[in-house]
């Protein structure tokens, strides 16, 4: 089965990477961005694994026949992408742990997870600062350093 139902694997691929996509561009709650961004991990992990496989092919391991005698018989599936999709799978996991300890962090600093309220708070804090005449960026910052320096 060659046609458009015979790949469905790669339907399901395309899904969840476009889900992942929406999910991280669309949703401003920042638990859910780092769920979509695992969901757009997987569908990557599952597009390598699709393509290492194919038709007729077997794990590549040694069989044993009637004599006891070890042979070699193909065609076999390819396992280096499988070998490399474990490693990017602890990384994908290492990832999600990172970010979730950020959030945390970021809710006891803002008292939120919504990126759209935390933006309106820096702003907020930025007309602040600027309104009392303190410093604006990091351009700022440096020139007023180095003023302090040179009257000193």
């Amino acid at each position: 089965m060659t046609g458009a139902l015979g790949i469905y694997n790669y339907w399901i691929y395309v899904l969840l990477m476009m889900i992942g996509l929406y999910g991280v561009i669309a949703k401003p709650n920042l638990i859910k961005q780092a769920i979509a961004l695992g969901l757009f991990q997987t569908g990557i992990f599952l597009y390598y694994i699709s393509m290492a496989v194919i038709d007729g092919g077997t794990a590549p391991v040694w069989t044993t026949i009637l004599d006891g005698a070890q042979k070699y018989e193909g065609p076999y599936d390819n396992p280096l992408p499988h070998v490399l999709i474990l490693t990017a799978i602890v990384v994908s996991v290492s990832v999600l742990a990172v970010a979730l300890a950020l959030i945390i962090n970021i809710k006891r600093t803002y008292g939120t997870i919504e990126y759209d309220e935390i933006e309106a708070m820096d702003q907020a804090d930025k007309r602040a600062d600027y309104q009392r005449g303190q410093v604006v960026d990091a351009a700022d910052d440096v020139e007023h350093k180095l003023e302090g320096h040179h009257h000193a």
